[in-house]
């Protein structure tokens, strides 16, 4: 039986300004904005994609920037950290970049044996460059950074949590993962261990309960090949208790949503149909699509929503 998790869909954070956020991800961090929509459950909120070339799957991290919100802080029932994987080479580029930009970025960490930077950006969104040689995709090559120090998508993801027994039960039992190894209480699952389809839990039995704002995530989302797939699992979580949504059109996947024991919102997400169905692949990202329900509120929603600016050189 194949799988019906395969590992890490999309990322989605709360922001602040949005012309701060696509600043950031395209101009300092070098991902290509491959969809400007809307929240679909807040039509007066942007909804930012950003990714490798066409939005893989796997490398998708994506924004509600809300003008004006205050900063959440990072705790338990959260996840706290996104890593993007990166080639082993690239963490001396990485650090000298950052550096430019005024970002403060940590020392070089090690965590199975491998090499890591941590940072923050602007909103105080927590973030990791994971070097690594396991990692053949190709990231978005033609934007700001040189093809061979470009960002590949995602590397995993940390959740931190009071306790780990009953959100292990979950990812072992019914969504795919494996326990692959511990080190200095962090607790690695991952598909098939590759980079895309990490999950770290660190326990934190005392911590304080994260506050979600900007600056924080707001949901994680795994990968599951269509609509069929999602429902079955739909249906193999339901009957284990857990309380999941009926299936949700996005209009670049379809989505399932429920809460996972240890507090963090978990989303299941269709690998099709992918964000070029109403786009050109060379113009992804340029205008402002809305689903097809707010097309008549068009005029409405854009005078709501801050102008802003996707920059085709390098962030200065």
């Amino acid at each position: 039986m194949s799988a019906l998790i395969t590992g890490i869909h999309h990322i989605t954070a709360i922001a602040g300004n949005p012309q701060k956020n696509i600043d950031f991800y395209t101009g300092i961090l070098g991902l290509r904005m491959v969809k400007k929509t809307i929240n679909f459950d807040a039509p007066d909120v942007y909804h930012f994609y950003f990714g490798d070339e066409l939005g893989t799957p796997g490398t998708v991290f994506t924004t509600f920037p809300f003008e004006g919100a205050r900063k959440g802080t990072k705790g338990t029932g959260e996840l706290t950290y996104t890593a993007f994987s990166i080639a082993e080479n690239s963490l001396d580029y990485w650090v000298e970049r950052l550096k430019k930009y005024n970002v403060t970025v940590s020392s070089i960490l090690n965590r199975f044996d491998q090499k890591l930077i941590r940072f923050e950006d602007h909103d105080g969104m927590g973030i990791e460059l994971i070097a690594n040689n396991k990692d053949s995709r190709k990231g978005w090559t033609t934007g700001t950074i040189p093809e061979n120090h470009v960002i590949r998508g995602f590397y995993g993801a940390t959740l931190n949590l009071k306790a780990k027994e009953l959100t292990e039960k979950l990812l072992t039992q019914f969504m795919d993962y494996k326990f692959i190894a511990e080190e200095d209480g962090r607790f690695r699952y991952g598909t098939k261990g590759e980079p895309g389809d990490i999950v770290d839990i660190v326990v934190d039995k005392n911590g304080r309960q994260g506050i979600q704002s900007a600056g924080t995530v707001h949901h994680i989302a795994f990968r599951t090949e269509n609509e069929s797939s999602q429902l079955e699992i739909q249906k193999i979580l339901i009957n284990n208790g857990y309380h999941v949504t009926e299936v949700k059109d996005r209009n670049y996947f379809k989505s399932i949503y429920f809460r996972e024991p240890g507090g963090v919102l978990f989303e299941i997400a269709t690998d099709d149909p992918g964000f070029a169905i109403d786009e050109d692949e060379a113009l992804l990202g340029e205008a402002l699509k809305l689903p097809e329900w707010a097309e008549t509120q068009r005029q409405a929603i854009e005078s709501k929503l801050a102008k802003v600016t996707l920059k085709t050189q390098d962030y200065v």
